[in-house]
Order: structure tokens, then sequence, then C-alpha cells
């Protein structure tokens, strides 16, 4: 819609150019005959149309906003136009505050996208490992010294459509399932003996 717009405004402006450099040839009595011209026909508009408003395309609006609106206000006053000279200001108005919103959005920084080598991990890890939630799968993640947040691990299966890890419905402490792991692969511990040695 609005490429459509700015090509027909683009076209409405370049023909004006055209009709303002074929002004500068015409002599003063030929424009005051099409300025009569004009005029008539924009009454027999007005009559036409009576109490009805005249429906004008967004680009013959910022056109005739964009034409007008250096003249002052009593000066628009006695043109003759198909709408108030209120109207033109507002349409240029209306330009202005359209400009000036497209031109103050806030664009500020946001968090950069994760990479997707990092998303295809977790989601590899989530699959692979089923009863781990998104804390396990961050400190395995840290183990591998991949920097991610964990809110963001958390985030990246559930916009996968990937279920959550089950409840738990038993807590291990920590140190039986650190020392249950270390057991299972045979680690010793510093002085040299295995974890059950005494």
């Amino acid at each position: 819609m609005i490429a459509a717009v700015l090509v027909r405004f683009a076209y409405l402006a370049v023909s004006q150019a055209f009709a303002a450099l074929w002004l500068l040839r015409m002599t003063d009595r030929e424009k005051d005959v099409e300025i009569l011209a004009l005029r008539h026909q924009l009454a027999g508009l007005r009559r036409q149309f009576g109490d009805e408003r005249p429906r004008l395309w967004p680009e013959d609006r910022a056109l005739l906003a964009a034409l007008l609106v250096p003249l002052a206000r009593a000066s628009l006053r006695r043109l003759r136009l198909l709408v108030s000279p209120d109207t033109v200001l507002r349409w240029h108005r209306d330009l202005i505050k359209r400009r000036h919103a497209r031109v103050s959005v806030n664009r500020a920084p946001r968090r950069p996208r994760t990479v997707a080598s990092i998303r295809r991990l977790v989601l590899r890890l989530a699959a692979e490992n089923p009863s781990w939630g998104y804390r396990r799968i961050h400190g395995e993640l840290a183990l591998l010294g991949v920097a991610i947040a964990a809110s963001t691990v958390w985030e990246i299966p559930k916009t996968a459509g990937a279920d959550p890890a089950p409840r738990r419905t038993t807590v291990i402490p920590r140190t039986d399932a650190v020392n249950a792991k270390k057991r299972a692969h045979g680690y010793q511990s510093v002085f040299g003996c295995s974890s059950g040695c005494s």
C-alpha cells in the first residue's frame, strides 16, 4: 500500500514539475485564462458535489499540502480550492506528524539474537536428555564454555515447541548426586583411592 502511494506521489510530483516548466513559457495572459478556466471548473464541481466532500487520495493530499503550505492563511482563504484552507493546513500537520513519528521511533539496541549453532546445541541437548531442565542444560553449556543466559536457554526450547523436562518427585541432594556420578565413572579422590576406600 505504502509503495503504491509513494509511486503515485512521485508520478504526481514529476507531472507537476513538468507543468511548472510549461508555465515558464506561457505568457501572463495565457496563465490568467487558464486560472479563470480552472476556477470555473472548480465552481462547477462544487455545484455538482453540493455539501458532499470530495475524496482525495493520500498522494493528492500530500502534494496539495506541500504546494500550498508556503502561502499565508489569508492567501489560502482567497484561493478557490475544493477543500478549506484549514483542511490543507491539517494535511500538512499530519504529514509533519507522520514524518516525526517515523524519525523518532525508539530504535534502542536490543539483545542480539542467539547464534544458530548455539540454538541447535540447546535443542540437541534437550532432545537427547529429556530429563534435563533448562538449568542443567545451562550448566552443561557453561562447562563447554558457551556464554548464554539461563533465561535464553529456557526460551529456546519453549519457542521451538519442545516439551519441558518432567517434574521431579524426589529431590536428590547435590552432594549425593555428585558422589554417585563419581562412583559411576570411577573417579579417584585426591589421595589416589576411589570414593569407596577407607
